[in-house]
């Protein structure tokens, strides 16, 4: 496949309208077609000097556009199997933004539609996977030039959290990148879970605990934890530090200038994770498309979409008990291996 690709962005709200920017001034072999929202007026406006783009209401009207032959869903995640399997009828690619799907059990059935049809068409938008540093470790960690990979240690902290962000967002909004990250990292399954909470912040709202204290381990045993901050006032920080056999290597936190003037030093902080991963967003987006353009996919497959939301239901339950709960899932079809 090597004509361009003319993508319906269907969600132009956040990370829709950033899409839609991006496919439209940085992406190449790509271009925006249609854009799809509820609020028509949004799509509208999304679509203002694009040229040829067209704004609907519907994801099915955009998925019958003769003039689409792609799909990036940007829409909450509780509208994605919908989508997603009118996307794979059509056996268009699709780019989804995570997660494939809020729960493992709509997720599994994302994997069987895929299945059913004999090839990948999804690509799942963990976008860490594209970033340098996160693309760096990775590589330390496969060449074993430090040794075997024994522990990740990973911090994730924002500033805070928009209204009704609930405990269980903790876990299947923001951990999920720290789940997807280590099974990357490790190339394997994490097997278990667990959720400690400490002291609380006084920032955090009611019914929220903030922060908590994951931890998972992996089929060889490899243990890491993630230190999630929702609430931290100071600004978006993701890190990360690999412990090896022979060393240790870091990656994320303090990220720009660091400067020493008049008698004082220091940077700045990401106010977000736009601003923190906009590089890897596009890296992301422009290896979908060309991944598209050989017939291949590009990155995180729907069965990584699938591994992590059984993740992230280990996760809550979890939360909710405090023991260590396995995650439990379906046995891996062909197609993904």
């Amino acid at each position: 496949m090597t004509e361009t690709l003319r993508v319906a962005v269907i969600g132009a709200g956040r990370m829709g309208a950033d899409h839609i920017q991006r496919l439209h001034t940085r992406i190449h072999g790509a271009e925006v077609a249609a854009v799809v929202d509820v609020d028509l007026a949004r799509a509208q406006a999304a679509v203002e000097g694009i040229p040829g783009a067209v704004a609907l209401a519907d994801a099915e009207e955009a998925l019958n556009n003769g003039d689409v032959n792609a799909v990036l869903i940007a829409t909450p995640g509780f509208l994605h199997e919908d989508i997603l399997l009118k996307a794979l009828a059509k056996g268009v690619p699709t780019l989804c933004e995570k997660p494939l799907t809020p729960d493992a059990a709509s997720a599994w059935r994302i994997v069987q539609a895929e299945q059913a049809l004999g090839r990948k068409c999804i690509q799942v938008g963990f976008m860490r996977r594209f970033d340098a540093e996160y693309a760096a470790l990775g590589k330390v960690i496969r060449s074993r030039e430090l040794g075997e990979l024994l522990m990740l240690h990973h911090q994730h902290r924002n500033p805070d959290t928009p209204p009704g962000f609930t405990n269980e967002m903790l876990i299947n909004d923001s951990v999920v990148h720290e789940f997807d990250a280590v099974r990357f990292f490790t190339g394997e399954e994490i097997i278990s879970v667990q959720v400690r909470m400490g002291k609380a912040t006084r920032n955090a709202p009611a019914g929220q605990h903030d922060p908590q204290h994951v931890l998972i381990e992996t089929q060889s045993g490899v243990l890491a934890d993630v230190e999630i901050f929702v609430n931290a006032r100071f600004g978006y920080e993701v890190a990360a530090q690999a412990t090896f056999e022979e060393g240790t290597v870091n990656i994320g936190g303090d990220r720009g200038l660091y400067t020493r003037s008049g008698g004082r030093w220091g940077g700045q902080v990401s106010p977000g994770f736009v601003e923190r991963f906009v590089e890897a967003y596009d890296v992301e987006v422009q290896a979908w498309v060309d991944a598209t353009g050989r017939g291949e996919l590009g990155g995180p497959s729907a069965w990584d979409g699938y591994a992590t939301a059984a993740c992230c239901e280990a996760g809550v339950e979890a939360q909710k008990n405090g023991e260590k709960v396995a995650v439990r899932l379906n046995p891996k079809p062909a197609l993904y291996n």
